[in-house]
């Protein structure tokens, strides 16, 4: 399989991709773990706006990050960004706490350097993440891109189920011509055939099949949970672990929120998102959502690590045992 850098190069792509900051952002550079804002404590969120975390954006959307913090003493800044690497970039440059984003773009962090820890889940999705091809393209089998311009963000979790993908077809990453992409400029870019396929994640997912613009030739199903995950800088955590339980806490009530009421939740949120909100009802039912850490979700982790290790995306390993704490899940009662 064709060689890739080591996982230093992940930050690198960080300046390539471009970043969008909410409305409701309040950061500075080189912030300590013990800001405060009237006497409270400052958790930064680095969010990301996708269907992916929507038990995350519902939490903020519906007051549950500010009441649960408010419990304890704590408040909030929320800063969205288009992707996961991004997030890192955040973290890495003192301007966030918190990231929530797929597996592998955390694992990165880790071995780049960062001092972070898993500690929550957001959700899994085997079909929230999938190889796509326009509607009239002739490609109908994985073995037919071999050859073929396909676009995916490296440095996300679309980037290793491409590889299970070649995997399965008995192709590696030199069968194909890589195209590294921000999400957003994907579906133009199939739409007008710059691409022939594209490995990309929910909300365009949805946004492109269900109206017949593209067809799904397999997604992750039996091959990658999909996990999505939250970090925390370590420092932070440890001085602040009620901090962390009132984030976990919310996002559990707003994964039940989803869960129990998928048309108020989908409502909520699809705006924020420019997505209509029966699309997002849609959408919902690709993920689960869900705050706790399973062995199974441990494991999935731990294999997308030794992927990246053994493809040299990372030159330095991480101890999974160490990397993910289940610690604040139980202080938030889970």
């Amino acid at each position: 399989m064709q060689k890739r850098k080591s996982g230093i190069v992940a930050a690198v792509l960080v300046l390539l991709l471009g970043v969008v900051i909410s409305p409701q952002s309040n950061l500075g550079a080189g912030g300590s773990k013990d800001q405060k804002n009237n006497g409270k404590t400052v958790l930064r969120i680095g969010a990301q706006p996708f269907p992916l975390y929507s038990s995350l954006l519902v939490a903020h959307k519906l007051g549950y990050f500010e009441e649960e913090l408010s419990k304890v003493n704590a408040t909030y800044t929320w800063t969205s960004f288009n992707s996961g690497p991004l997030v890192n970039e955040a973290v890495a440059s003192g301007n966030a706490d918190i990231g929530f984003m797929a597996d592998m773009p955390a694992i990165l962090a880790k071995s780049a350097g960062q001092d972070i820890q898993i500690f929550a889940n957001v959700a899994y999705g085997e079909k929230a993440l999938a190889l796509l091809v326009k509607n009239d393209s002739p490609i109908t089998s994985l073995e037919q891109i071999k050859g073929k311009k396909i676009a995916y963000v490296k440095g996300s979790y679309a980037q290793h189920l491409t590889a299970l993908l070649l995997e399965k077809a008995g192709l590696t990453f030199n069968d194909i011509e890589s195209v590294n992409l921000a999400a957003a400029d994907i579906p133009a870019a199939l739409e007008a055939g710059q691409i022939d396929g594209t490995v990309i994640w929910e909300q365009y997912v949805s946004q492109l099949v269900v109206p017949g613009r593209a067809r799904v030739i397999a997604d992750g199903t039996g091959i990658k949970k999909g996990n999505m995950v939250s970090y925390a800088v370590r420092s932070y955590a440890e001085a602040h672990p009620e901090v962390l339980a009132a984030y976990i806490k919310a996002g559990q009530r707003a994964s039940d929120y989803i869960k129990s009421n998928p048309k108020e939740a989908a409502a909520a949120i699809a705006p924020d998102l420019r997505i209509d909100a029966s699309l997002m009802e849609a959408i919902f039912k690709n993920l689960i959502f869900y705050q706790s850490l399973s062995n199974d979700d441990i494991q999935e982790i731990r294999k997308v690590k030794d992927y990246i290790l053994a493809e040299k995306i990372i030159t330095n390993d991480v101890n999974i045992d160490q990397f993910i704490t289940t610690r604040y899940l139980k202080e938030a009662g889970l």
